[in-house]
Parts: structure tokens; sequence; C-alpha cells
């Protein structure tokens, strides 16, 4: 591992190729016009120690311009619980077939031209078009994550699902090269490219277990392959400074693994504790959750649907004027919702058929505000005051005084 050039930084240039790391774990493809895009020409200007730094550490290559620059990060594999909340598998599926649409469109182009280029892309690849409402929505879903993410511009109108809605988009040629991060030349199938896509870095084991360690806020030791797991637990501690120092990450290491903090919580994407009814009703399941069954080898809570379901439904009831009624009115789905952020935090994962709760939950066991001591001497009364004397006796004495 070579970070020759970030050791040689003065302190101050060293923080900021630390803030410039951060922005790009959290921020991939970064704009100047977007989001923490001010930091743009920083990052520009320490181009050459952030790509050794990524490409040292992670294995992650590093393409900046004076306009953007892009992260290329490895891919989460088959992780379901990963991936972009307003899409769905067909507004995946549309992402991807809009992409190819737009390679050889041009720079603009009317949305009509271009709905028509991708269910002819859809047809081609012979996927299934119903140009029904939730057809429209999850294609209208794909387009809008282009234009968050900078790679189409609404020049007149807006992209919409009305099929009647007419638009004129701009396309970023530039941008739309560099949105793709999975070797395409290289994989001949689907499952092939996500394998690609999610492969080790150049240093195998050291750049897989590290990117998994950046990337996931709980690794325990027993969800790695046995060579990953006895590579962590041997260099855990050096880890732990390496993150600090070059990603500002905090590492707490136990005995079932790591959690990887972040003090700031610029890193993490899926706040918690956070507000809102599943929020909350997740977490006050924890306690009662954890209590159900006692730990296996991995330190893991075996848990059933029933409990999860009980859990809930005892919240739910227990405080019927603390929960939103949306949330709480189809009791089932509320349970889904909870089960599936638990899941996005890594604290419940699906084994088997068999739900198991993450050692990692304890930390949010509830604990007193504060610890009475023990072995202590108990502190003496106040001294009595003189029987029959006051704060105003004094005062009485010193008006007399006065008055003399």
């Amino acid at each position: 591992m070579s970070t020759t050039t970030f050791d040689e930084l003065p302190d101050i240039d060293a923080a900021n190729v630390v803030r410039c790391a951060r922005v790009l774990l959290r921020r991939p493809l970064l704009r100047a016009d977007g989001t923490d895009g001010d930091l743009l020409p920083m990052i520009y200007r320490q181009r050459a120690v952030l790509q050794e730094v990524f490409s040292s550490l992670l294995g992650y290559r590093l393409v900046v311009e004076r306009r953007f620059a892009r992260l290329y990060k490895a891919g989460t594999g088959e992780d379901a619980t990963r991936g972009e909340a307003s899409l769905t598998p067909r507004g995946y599926a549309y992402l991807a077939l809009t992409l190819a649409a737009l390679t050889g469109i041009g720079r603009q182009v009317l949305l009509s031209r271009l709905v028509s280029d991708v269910r002819a892309a859809a047809a081609e690849a012979e996927i299934a078009v119903v140009d029904d409402p939730a057809d429209r929505r999850a294609l209208t879903a794909a387009l809008r994550q282009l234009v968050a993410l900078g790679v189409i511009t609404e020049t007149e109108g807006s992209v919409t699902a009305e099929s009647s809605a007419e638009a004129l988009i701009t396309i970023d040629t530039d941008l739309l090269g560099q949105l793709v991060a999975g070797p395409l030349a290289e994989a001949g199938s689907p499952e092939q490219l996500i394998e690609l896509a999610c492969a080790a870095g150049p240093r195998n084991l050291e750049h897989a277990v590290r990117r998994r360690l950046v990337e996931d806020p709980v690794v325990l030791y027993d969800d790695l392959p046995p060579e990953q797991s006895s590579w962590l637990r041997e260099r855990v501690t050096r880890e732990s400074r390496l993150l600090e120092r070059f990603f500002g990450l905090v590492s707490e290491c136990r005995a079932e693994g790591v959690v990887v903090c972040d003090p700031e919580d610029y890193l993490s994407d899926l706040a918690f504790p956070g507000p809102g009814t599943v929020a909350r009703i997740a977490l006050l399941a924890l306690p009662e959750l954890l209590s159900t069954s006692d730990p296996d080898a991995a330190g893991k809570h075996p848990v059933t649907w029933q409990d999860l379901t009980d859990v809930c439904r005892d919240l739910v009831e227990a405080y019927p004027a603390a929960w939103s009624r949306q949330a709480t009115e189809d009791h089932q789905d509320l349970v889904h919702s909870v089960v599936g952020l638990l899941r996005r935090l890594g604290l419940l994962q699906e084994a088997d058929g068999s739900w198991l709760l993450s050692p990692a939950a304890h930390r949010w066991l509830p604990q007193p505000d504060a610890t009475p001591a023990t072995n202590r001497e108990p502190e003496p009364p106040p001294a009595p005051e003189p029987e029959g004397w006051s704060l105003f006796d004094e005062m009485f004495d010193e008006m007399r005084g006065e008055q003399r």
C-alpha cells in the first residue's frame, strides 16, 4: 500500500484531502452545479493525491475534470437492501434501456422520441412493454433519476408520466460516458456483469475487506468468507486507524465484528435513530426482539416473523397516540416497513427462511441516564444553623448599625 504523496502533505492539505475523499464516497458522481459541487475546485487541485489514495486503499478509479468528478466504486452484488429507493426493478430496467438509447442520439432530443427509442430498445432486449400508468411511472422515475444526476436536462418542458406531455431534453454526453461503472464489454450476461462489477480490487483480499468496511456500517466476521474474516481479525486495529486517518471514520471493534461510524453523520445515507413512526417503532422493537431468544455462536439472535409482528403490535397498542395513523393502519405493511428498515441498516438478515438479528442491535438498548456510584461515602448533611438565628437577624443588625 503506497500513500507517499499523502504522507508528504502539510496538515491543512491532508485535512482537505480527507474532506474531499469523504465527499466523493458520498457522491461518486460530483458535478459543479450539484450538491457539494463547491468542493470540485479543491478536488481538482488535489486530484493526484486523491487518485493515489483511492487506488491504493480501495482499488477505486477516480476521474476528475473541471466540471465533474467520477469515483468508480465497486457494485454491491446481489444485495436487495441497497439501491435507489425511487426505482423499482422495472425502473432500473428502464434506466439501463434509456442509457442505451441515449448513447447514439446526439445532444438534444424530444421526450417523445426518447420514449419511443427506449421502448424500441426494450423490444429488442425482449422485455415486454405495456403502456399503462405503472409502466409510465417506472419510465418517468428512470428519467427523473438521470435528471437528478445531471445526465439529461429539461431544456423546455419537463419529464412527467403524462403520455401526451412534450419536452426538449439536452444530454450531457461527457457525463453519460462516465455513468456506467460495470465492465459492459467483458460481461456476457446480467449475472456476469453483477459478478464483475462487485469483484475485488487489484489487491484482492485487502481491497475486498476494506471496501466492505467503508461501504457497510456493520461488518460481522461471520458474514465474511473465511479468508477475509481471518485477514480482518489479524489487522483490525491497523485498519481502524487507516479508516480514521484517510476517511474520518471511527471503528468500534467487538468480538463479533466491526461497526464503522461517521461522527459527522455525513456518510450515513440512512439515519438511525430517526424521525417517523417506522423508525421509532424499529428502535423500540430492538430490546424486545433481542430478549426473545439466546444468541447463536456468532452472536446473532434468531427471531421469527411472528416475533416481529407481535412486538410491533404491542408497541402500537401500548402507545396509540404516538404513531401516524397512516403508517399503522395496515399492521402487516407496518411490519414489512420495519423489517425493510432494519435490513437496510444491516441489523436484520434473512438466512434459509429464518431471520437473524445482528449483535450490533445491542448498541441501541436503552441505558439509564446516570448510574449511582458504588462504594462511595454518603455526603455529610449540612451543619445545623444556630437555634433562633436567621439571615434576617444579620440584616437587622446591619440596619441598626447604620441608623446609629
